[in-house]
């Protein structure tokens, strides 16, 4: 077992962006596996996949759909395991395309077991 402090939270928050910044499919599967719970739950409005296949899978098809863009994160609200925080996805220093806003659960061990994505602008919305 890991102790979930804020740091803990706030590291894990950035490298779950890092998962969905890395267009290397390798790469990307590896954080995956180092960051993500097995049997890791993904939900937003627009999906809801379970284990670390289907996680890998639709963040694969998210860049397909917004090639070069990258998601920053904003700051990041944390207490016992859980960690809420803001993103942008957008062009690297430029106005961002997709603002959105996560509810982060660690397991026990430090991994992600759950993230709720909530979009707050869309493109065309």
């Amino acid at each position: 077992m890991t102790e979930i402090t804020a740091a803990t939270l706030q590291q894990l928050a950035e490298r779950y962006l890092a998962v969905w910044n890395e267009t290397d499919p390798a790469a990307r599967r590896k954080l995956i596996d180092e960051v993500w719970a097995e049997d890791g739950r993904y939900t937003d409005p627009l999906a809801a996949v379970v284990g670390r296949d289907a996680i890998d899978a639709l963040i694969g098809a998210a860049q397909a759909q917004f090639p070069g863009l990258e998601f920053t994160l904003g700051p990041v609200d944390a207490h016992h395991d859980i960690a809420r925080f803001t993103w942008n996805l957008g062009p690297a220093g430029a106005e961002p395309v997709v603002i959105g806003f996560d509810v982060l659960a660690a397991t026990p061990e430090g991994r992600i077991a759950t993230v709720h994505g909530f979009l707050d602008r869309v493109p065309g919305a």
